[in-house]
């Protein structure tokens, strides 16, 4: 993506996905602002993070990723996109960077089974109910998976399942006119 980047991370210790964009951060900005001597920042904003239930969600958040690219209009097909991990896990192109999830290696029993039923994965467009709920998890920092598994993390975290709405608690109509319908505290 030209203004994004989509990582889809099993850490091995919980602060592995901080350290890793921090180290990145570190890093690869440096490098950035050392070749085309610019300074500050490169990353637009804060960085977004959902922790993801692995059984059905996994796939579901590999095929959001690697659609964007043909969502955007990037690109007519996944593999045709130079850095998706659609050329390693459905094309059989080899990135010693990427290691299969235990649900990509569970797909089939030999390499060429995996890459076949991984490929099928993406002859249907990715669910429409879906790319809301992955877009809102992710932008709300909410787990994404079953009610159960999210209210499973929230409690382990100790964080509300949902956001609440921004600004000023609406009043309802009773505490603007009072409980008996006579308007209140104007002395009346």
């Amino acid at each position: 993506m030209t203004n994004h980047v989509h990582l889809l991370v099993t850490p091995e210790t919980p602060e592995g996905p901080s350290r890793l964009m921090q180290s990145v951060g570190r890093r690869y900005v440096q490098y950035i602002n050392r070749t085309y001597k610019r300074t500050g920042t490169l990353w637009e904003g804060r960085i977004k993070s959902s922790v993801v239930q692995e059984a059905h969600y996994f796939l579901l958040c590999s095929r959001y990723i690697e659609l964007n690219p043909v969502r955007a209009g990037m690109v007519a097909d996944p593999g045709l996109y130079r850095w998706s991990s659609y050329r390693h896990n459905g094309l059989s192109l080899t990135d010693e960077r990427l290691t299969p999830h235990a649900e990509y290696l569970a797909l089939g029993a030999s390499g060429q089974d995996r890459i076949a039923h991984y490929r099928s994965l993406f002859r249907p467009q990715l669910d429409e109910e879906a790319l809301p709920d992955i877009r809102l998890a992710l932008s709300q920092g909410q787990p994404l998976g079953n009610s159960r598994f999210r209210e499973a993390q929230c409690k382990a975290v100790g964080v509300r399942q949902t956001q609440a709405r921004r600004g000023r608690p609406t009043k309802s109509i009773s505490d603007a006119i009072g409980i008996d319908g006579e308007q209140t505290g104007f002395g009346f």
